[in-house]
């Protein structure tokens, strides 16, 4: 029996993969409990359809990862910092301080999670943060640390 996936199933496979599988597993198991639906004409068109949307819309947000990707590039961010005696930072600085001062000074919206710095920047000085826009987009920035 060929049915076509309406949920992740562990071993079996993905949403929207169409798969055979035994006709008691498929009649007793998936399709009582919503997790596919017989792979009939409609459903088969259907399942092609979203297909296609589910590419169009990945495709569409790669784009836009490699244009922000472009403008981060062109980027050097200044975080004002407060500063002890000795030179030292109060705390560090972190993916949360580089994300807010780019959606202040460049309005760009950067997930604070996506902003990885090698190591803690805990003096002053200029480093560089490596920002994860999308799996196939990576870039780099320059954050200079600055007394403030």
């Amino acid at each position: 029996m060929k049915v076509i996936l309406q949920a992740d199933v562990k071993k079996l496979g993905v949403k929207g993969d169409i798969v055979e599988v035994s006709d008691g597993y498929g009649r007793n198991y998936l399709l009582p409990r919503k997790l596919a639906v017989e792979a009939n004409a409609v459903n088969l068109n259907t399942a092609k359809v979203n297909a296609e949307n589910k590419a169009r819309r990945l495709q569409q947000e790669a784009d836009e990862a490699k244009l922000l990707g472009a403008q981060l590039e062109k980027i050097s961010v200044k975080i004002p910092v407060k500063i002890g005696k000795d030179g030292k930072l109060f705390g560090s600085v972190g993916g949360a301080d580089i994300a807010k001062v780019l959606k202040e000074a460049h309005s760009l919206n950067v997930d604070k999670r996506k902003i990885s710095i090698a190591g803690e920047v805990t003096r002053l000085g200029v480093f560089e943060a490596v920002v994860k826009l999308h799996p196939e987009v990576t870039t780099k920035i320059k954050v200079e640390v600055v007394a403030g």
